[in-house]
């Protein structure tokens, strides 16, 4: 396939990207950007509000919006940090980890299946082949920018 946008299309809807809700964990429904917030608190935890954000690409507005409903699903904790009673730390509460988790989980299992169907060369390709894109798209200029 020569077209590269339409490999990343294709990509992205076989991960699901573009469906609303990416996951359901027992009666929870998650969305993709929630997914990834859970992700990013669970891998740092006590971070604030705009450092997840920055590392996601949001904009703290529809960042904050999530995190309220990420509250009110009682899977996120928010509090004032010691230090700067103004920056808000962001924490996933038991409930939270545990959607976290079974979310990774998920996730590990459902890419070991994906590479189970390529060889020892294939997979270490494929992983190489992604290690070098993410790097290229870390030095370009527009990079988390919407490009239409």
């Amino acid at each position: 396939m020569e077209n590269k946008r339409e490999l990343f299309q294709l990509l992205t809807r076989r991960f699901g990207l573009l469906n609303k809700n990416c996951c359901a964990i027992g009666a929870i429904e998650i969305s993709a950007v929630q997914s990834h917030i859970l992700y990013e608190i669970d891998k740092q935890p006590e971070s604030s509000m705009q450092q997840v954000a920055e590392l996601l690409a949001m904009d703290i507005t529809t960042f904050s919006r999530q995190i309220q409903n990420l509250i009110k699903m009682e899977l996120v904790t928010k509090t004032p940090s010691a230090l700067d009673r103004r920056v808000s730390l962001l924490g996933l509460t038991v409930q939270g980890k545990f959607v976290a988790t079974s979310i990774d989980e998920s996730m590990n299992t459902y890419l070991e299946e994906v590479f189970s169907h390529m060889n020892e060369f294939e997979r270490e390709t494929v992983i190489r082949s992604l290690e070098l894109l993410n790097k290229a798209m870390s030095k370009s200029n527009v990079c988390c920018d919407t490009v239409c």
